[in-house]
């Protein structure tokens, strides 16, 4: 049974202009001790979907199970187990910290709202977990702006692990820092997974950092999943054009000519193309993506793409 299992999942949004379906339709599973990358364009409704799955928005329809647990539907006076179990790393490492209080008062405050142990106890688990981090103890008397961005991430990854949870979901956790601070923060989260047994829904756009950090790889565009595969079956064969693109755009040297970016932007969720999503931005589209919405349909062992022409190269003949 997987730990996180999401079925059909909608989160739509009211505004003047009309109504913003931000998630449209997605279904998914996180196994227990599985690192899932979850990678798309920025706009494609990644960090809403990771926000939905821990109920920080609210779901128009569809279901989260956790644990076997539908959670989906709890009230929110009822999510207190489940926040415990399942957390979350934010994409802004200073935005998601408060400026007015210290360290160890932002790393003792998940543990005072969720009762673990007493006064004693969380003062033997904050300066643990701040060393884990990769921090050292005086950093606990300190404030959040006396930090750079990468300490203020483990500083985040510190409070997320704290409450001890099964699953985390990162949002774009690396997006902000410096090459060789991704390196450093996605190296934490390795050995933090392996310490502790995570399972991890990791959101990126950016398909190196998801190729060194995900088992398993759903891409996602304008709301839905478009193909999902294991990592090393997505690098070698990507069916969908979408994800073609996406891998011909990572920079490599040994490129004599770097792929030309995808064509067009990524159209708005308040005005989703008929059929096929990524029809008008596609090399090999033709009549039927225009009119036919294509399904996820599975080619090969675990292996799944939402396209009419997965897996061909160039625009198949019309018929």
């Amino acid at each position: 049974m997987p730990l996180l299992s999401v079925v059909d999942l909608h989160t739509h949004f009211r505004t003047p202009e009309g109504e913003l379906r931000a998630v449209d339709g997605v279904s998914l599973t996180v196994d227990k001790g599985e690192s899932v990358g979850l990678v798309g364009e920025s706009g494609c409704g990644k960090s809403t979907l990771g926000k939905a799955v821990l109920r920080l928005v609210q779901p128009t329809s569809g279901s989260v199970g956790f644990d076997g647990e539908e959670v989906s539907r709890l009230p929110a006076d009822a999510l207190g187990p489940f926040r415990r179990r399942a957390q979350m790393i934010f994409q802004d490492p200073f935005s998601s910290l408060n400026p007015r209080h210290t360290i160890e008062r932002i790393l003792t405050a998940p543990l005072y709202v969720h009762g673990i142990g007493d006064r004693a106890e969380r003062k033997r688990r904050v300066p643990r977990m701040i060393e884990q981090g990769g921090l050292p103890l005086s950093s606990l008397s300190r404030y959040p702006h006396e930090f750079s961005g990468g300490q203020r991430q483990r500083i985040g990854i510190a409070r997320a692990l704290i409450l001890g949870p099964e699953l985390v979901v990162c949002d774009e956790p690396v997006s902000a820092l410096d090459l060789s601070i991704q390196a450093q923060i996605l190296n934490l989260l390795v050995e933090m997974k392996r310490e502790y047994g995570l399972s991890y829904l990791f959101i990126s756009h950016d398909l190196s950092v998801i190729r060194y950090f995900a088992n398993r790889v759903l891409v996602m565009y304008l709301g839905r999943i478009v193909e999902s595969a294991a990592g090393a079956d997505l690098w070698a064969r990507p069916l969908h054009p979408y994800t073609r693109a996406l891998i011909q755009a990572i920079p490599d040297p040994a490129r004599r000519r770097q792929a030309a970016p995808i064509g067009g932007d990524i159209a708005s969720p308040l005005d989703i193309p008929k059929g096929c999503r990524f029809h008008p931005r596609c090399p090999i589209a033709t009549s039927i993506c225009t009119k036919v919405d294509p399904a996820l349909v599975r080619h090969g062992d675990g292996h799944e793409a939402a396209c009419h022409h997965a897996g061909q190269l160039t625009r198949p003949p019309e018929a």
